[in-house]
């Protein structure tokens, strides 16, 4: 039988998904069912082997997550990926002539160490032996099969490396399938046969992974000094002949990273080049690895060309690259930095000048990326993400028991006004100082919030800020907190979110609404709920290479307190943000033994089933006070002796607002007011002028600049005793401005403070999903027709739009049955939706067509509108129904999307085959005839593959296919019986990936 292997808490398995040069990883290729039996029995021998080896059989679960040979990579911050070969331009036949180039051009490992300190790397990756660069081996090797160099390149790495402290990790890739690219066959099968005695092709997976299975075992024989292998993806022989375990086996102390797949015997997992994230540089938005597993971001420096050296000397966005590197930092994540080196080893300009820069840029905050852990999470830390006035950044904390007692707040994208204000998390701040210029900064802290006053002095990159603490307090133990909920997943209980640790978590078991019961043990004061959800899925909806991913976190949410358990109490309701780090939901104040957080939606759509509606939490804690607030009191607070208030207007406590007090009595006009007497601004113009409000239930204040006519501001229902904000654009002229704050409403909002920071660029325009259906291009036929469209606008950000119209803008002669949806705003997480039936002129064919539908919106004064189209096209004249692959009609199961510029819509339907969910269906396939049709089935693949495509539930037919580079449709044709009226196709491969899916159609009945 073969050696076991398990997945093991707290490991969240991934689906499979291709790499970046289209290939699928191993669960695709192969019987994933039988694969998947087979790997957990490898994994309980191995994990039992290696726990008997290391003393740990008591916690066998934690092994691969905690073990003293992963301490030097948990100290890193990042690494060098290093990308050369025999196919390094200028590409090299002849493996000879290609080592007399890089010998006679001067190559030196010390050079490439040299490089890698400057980035602050303490480790290189060399990916050398790759299927894009010719299956190189920079070492004498005794095993025939690939080039082989007789200088010992590698050695001589590793001895330069060990010299300076940088460790060097070698990639092996699993694949074979570019063996002869570009007419140059690479692998040698013949000399390996005559090694082994016996024929072996390599070309093929399981030849491949024998030849490269002995060549992890030279490896292992010759350079001790290694660190460990980077594995681009598993092959199936190495699995099924223990190789993972040998390694353990004979090289306890080196690491195995993975590439985009989590593997529990691994000890990384590395997630490659996530883009699309906002802000671009924010790396770990679109990271699906929970802490405290290691995790590595690798992503390529130059902003164009390919991952190796081809010929151009790109540049390198240094914004983007050093975005990456700290906010990675701020999640506990390691850089690993992909460089292009030229034959002779030597970089490009540009990559060079980026490491001279990033030697001497970081070195002035070395501090606070180097050996700290990420803020915000597991580690404590005060709160990550998006800020005031545009800020974002994120927070490092030191490592250890009381590192987090100094953090580091990182401002990587700095504020249109001269503060950060961000949430405390609890922590009573004694001193901030900016690390880079060592001044002593102004600062403010109440309500759960620290702000930074007086900045002048930004840096291009990254403002940071030294914290210092006198810790975390008013939160409640979590050994005297019980906790209970409505469904939890067999194994992850709702206990494990009150246990204080992070390597457990509940499962709501994809339950909704859901909800948690917190038991204080008995009544006690409460004022906020922190939250760690798992950071196991990205903030926002998108595609990883064709895999379907969406945020699985809280949306919109109730809390309610209770003294028996019995009869309760809402003391809070909202959305929360879709984003990293730990929530805190404010409750205002309450004396209650019980506490109930109701989980009534999460963020994620139904198109990324692996994510929707799956709520998994960490720990969520209970606070019972908040941070000393100081005596610096922050600008423009609503209670400030300055201001001139009238009528019934007075100062009240209120715990959770700036200061730690706001003003009430606003209601009943201009007579009860507050009024800002020198507003100072620093030229005319337009601002953003923020109301920071609290109200129980929906009411408006109005705002009067200089003595001009009051704006309304809608003011939306909240908590009594809790601040929300709304922003309005006003006018200021330059020098002091008055500013005066009413309501007209009975009894109108409590004021906190207001706040004014310049407009944000008139680009601007906050985050919205828009969705319209159907998606993908719409294939009808002869004579007019009509379309039902449905489209749903969801604000995700934290801001306001006014004003909101939802609507198809129709082509001449079209005609819709109903006219625009509105609303009067949107607030995060809220959405507008419309249905309509559109129709093509009568007395004529519908033709082609592109019908946009438009959500038209005002954001602080300014028109914005998103869109989306429906694309309608006629059937081609020999056709009688078509349909795209990626059509919201159709079922996905485990596939995804992904871009295809040729293919008909310029999308099309990966990851099919390899299981039984990952496979789609057709439904609603109607014609007008029963009897026998042709089938058309338009693909792109490399390589030969298979689909098996069933009609009605009948029995599957295979259809096999064959073509290089997966990325020029073709069509291929079989017969099926339909019958007249509606039939369900099925097109998958239980057993093995299938080729990529762009369209099926149905031809005239033959």
């Amino acid at each position: 039988m073969p050696t076991p292997r398990i997945p093991l808490r707290p490991f969240h398995i991934s689906s499979a998904r291709p790499d970046r040069f289209g290939r699928t990883t191993r669960a695709s290729r192969t019987t994933r069912a039988i694969r998947a039996t087979r790997a957990r029995w490898r994994a309980v021998c191995a994990a039992v082997v290696l726990a008997l080896a290391i003393g740990l059989l008591a916690a066998p679960a934690k092994a691969e997550v905690h073990h003293p040979r992963q301490e030097w990579l948990r100290q890193s911050t990042a690494g060098l990926f290093l990308h050369w070969g025999m196919f390094t331009h200028p590409q090299h036949r002849d493996c000879a002539e290609w080592e007399r180039d890089v010998t006679e051009g001067g190559w030196s490992a010390d050079y490439w160490v040299d490089e890698a300190r400057k980035l602050g790397a303490s480790y290189i990756v060399l990916a050398t032996f790759h299927s894009r660069l010719g299956y190189a081996r920079p070492w004498p090797s005794k095993v025939p099969g690939s080039c082989a160099t007789e200088r010992d390149l590698l050695g001589e790495l590793v001895a330069a490396g060990k010299a300076k402290g940088v460790h060097i990790v070698l990639y092996m890739t699993d694949d074979p399938q570019w063996h002869n690219a570009d007419g140059v066959e690479t692998l040698d099968s013949a000399a390996y046969s005559a090694y082994k005695g016996e024929q072996v092709d390599l070309t093929t997976r399981q030849g491949f992974g024998r030849y490269s299975y002995d060549l992890f075992l030279e490896a292992m024989e010759k350079y001790p000094d290694l660190s460990g292998f980077w594995i681009d993806n598993d092959n199936e022989y190495w699995e099924e002949h223990g190789l993972y375990e040998k390694i353990r086996e004979r090289r306890p102390d080196w690491l195995l990273s993975n590439n985009n797949e989590d593997t529990p015997i691994m000890d990384t997992v590395s997630n490659e080049q996530k883009t699309g994230m906002t802000p671009a540089y924010d790396y770990p938005a679109a990271v699906t690895v929970p802490m405290p597993r290691l995790t590595e971001a690798d992503y390529k420096l130059p902003t164009t060309g390919d991952w190796w050296y081809d010929g151009g000397d790109h540049e390198v966005d240094a914004r983007l690259g050093t975005g990456r590197y700290i906010t990675n930092a701020g999640s506990s994540i390691k850089s690993l930095m992909a460089e292009t080196p030229m034959v002779n080893g030597e970089l490009p300009p540009q990559q060079e000048k980026f490491n001279d820069f990033m030697g001497k840029w970081v070195e002035p905050i070395k501090e606070s990326v180097y050996g700290v852990e990420g803020g915000g999470y597991m580690y404590g830390g005060m709160r990550p993400g998006f800020w005031n006035d545009g800020a974002h950044g994120v927070v490092t904390v030191g490592r250890g028991e009381s590192g987090d007692r100094t953090q580091y707040v990182h401002v990587v994208t700095p504020p249109r006004s001269d503060m950060v204000r961000l949430g405390d998390n609890g922590y009573t701040v004694r001193r901030v100082t900016n690390l880079r210029t060592g001044e002593r900064m102004r600062f403010s802290q109440s309500g759960g919030h620290l702000s930074i006053l007086g900045i002048h002095d930004w840096d291009p990159y990254d403002t940071v800020f030294k914290v210092e603490t006198d810790g975390r307090r008013p939160f409640y133990p979590q050994s005297g907190v019980g906790a209970t909920a409505t469904s939890a997943r067999t194994g992850h209980p709702a206990a494990d979110l009150a246990d204080g640790d992070y390597e457990t978590y509940w499962d709501s078991d994809g339950e909704l609404p859901v909800s948690v019961t917190l038991d204080l043990g008995a009544r006690k004061h409460a004022t906020a709920l922190a939250v760690n959800q798992r950071e196991w899925s990205p903030t926002h909806a998108r595609s990883s290479f064709g895999r379907p991913e969406d945020s699985a976190r809280i949306k919109d949410y109730r809390v309610y307190a209770s003294g028996d358990g019995k009869r309760w109490t809402q003391v809070r309701s909202g959305t929360l943000p879709s984003a990293r780090g730990v929530r805190n939901i404010d409750i205002g104040g309450s004396d209650a033994r019980y506490l109930k957080l109701e989980v009534r939606s999460l963020w994620g759509g139904p198109q990324a089933p692996e994510f929707y509606e799956q709520l998994r939490i960490d720990e969520i804690q209970v606070a019972y006070g908040r941070s000393k607030t100081t005596r610096t009191q922050l600008p423009l607070e609503a209670e400030a002796r300055q201001n001139a208030s009238s009528g019934a207007v007075h100062s009240v406590a209120c715990g959770a607002c700036s200061g730690g007090r706001r003003v009430d009595g606003l209601g009943g006009g201009a007579r009860n007011s507050v009024t800002y007497r020198d507003l100072r601004a620093p030229e005319s113009g337009d601002y953003r002028l923020q109301l920071d409000h609290t109200a129980k239930a929906a009411s408006s204040l109005s705002v009067s600049v200089n003595g001009a006519a009051p704006v309304e501001v809608p003011v939306v229902a909240g908590s009594p005793e809790v601040p929300e904000s709304t922003a309005v654009s006003v006018p200021l002229k330059a020098g002091g401005n008055t500013v005066k704050v009413f309501s007209t409403a009975r009894r109108g909002p409590g004021l906190d403070r207001i706040a004014v920071a310049p407009l944000p660029p008139a680009s601007y325009t906050p985050r919205t999903t828009l969705t319209v259906r159907p998606h993908g291009l719409q294939w009808v036929g002869p004579g007019q027709r009509s379309l039902t469209v449905t489209a749903a606008l969801r604000l995700d950000a934290d801001e306001q739009l006014d004003g909101v119209s939802l609507a198809p803008r129709l082509p001449a002669g079209w005609t819709a049955d109903g006219g625009p949806v509105t609303a009067r705003s949107l607030r995060l997480g809220q959405t507008v939706r419309g249905t309509w039936t559109i129709t093509s002129p009568p007395g004529q064919d519908a033709g082609s067509a592109d019908i946009p539908v438009t959500a038209d919106f005002g954001v602080l004064g300014r028109q914005k509108s998103v869109s989306d189209q429906v694309k309608v096209r006629p059937l081609p004249a020999d056709r009688i129904w078509a349909r795209e692959a990626e059509d919201s009609a159709n079922q996905f199961g485990s596939t995804g999307l992904t871009n295809c510029g040729p293919c008909s819509g310029g999308e099309k339907v990966r990851n099919i085959g390899g299981s039984e969910q990952a496979a789609m269906v057709f439904p609603d396939v109607v014609v007008p005839d029963g009897g026998q049709h042709t089938l058309h089935l338009d693909y792109t693949v490399n390589g030969t593959r298979s689909f098996q495509v069933s009609v009605n539930g009948g029995p599957a037919t295979k259809v096999t296919v064959t073509d290089t580079g997966n990325t020029t449709p073709r069509t291929t044709s079989i017969p099926v019986t339909l019958t007249s009226g509606a039939n369900t196709i099925k097109i998958s491969n239980d057993t093995e990936s299938a080729p990529d899916l762009d369209r099926l159609s149905i031809g005239r009945t033959t």
